[in-house]
């Protein structure tokens, strides 16, 4: 089910100038190209992954630096720099 807010969103962050470096899907890698390509947003990714299952590192997510997570909800009205504010916040 496309999310249209999200979707112009993607498309505002990468005419913004962003790199957004992958989409990724629980239903794998060729899914989340494959929903980009029907979007038309694939051009917007520089790669597509699967999400992890286990992620092996000293640090959770929460604790790693300059990593802001944002919800799709969250999307509409920020820009490349309201994420570079906020992550100066955290």
């Amino acid at each position: 089910m496309p999310m249209l807010a999200v979707i112009e969103h993607i498309k505002e962050l990468k005419s913004q100038g962003a790199i957004l470096y992958c989409c990724w899907s629980s239903g794998g890698a060729e899914y989340a190209k494959s929903s980009a390509q029907e979007f038309g947003i694939e051009e917007c990714f520089a790669g597509f992954l699967p999400k992890p299952e286990v992620v092996l590192d000293n640090m959770s997510f929460s604790q790693w630096r300059n990593l802001l997570t944002v919800h799709p909800n969250e999307c509409p009205g920020n820009t490349i720099e309201s994420y570079r504010d906020k992550i100066i916040e955290h």
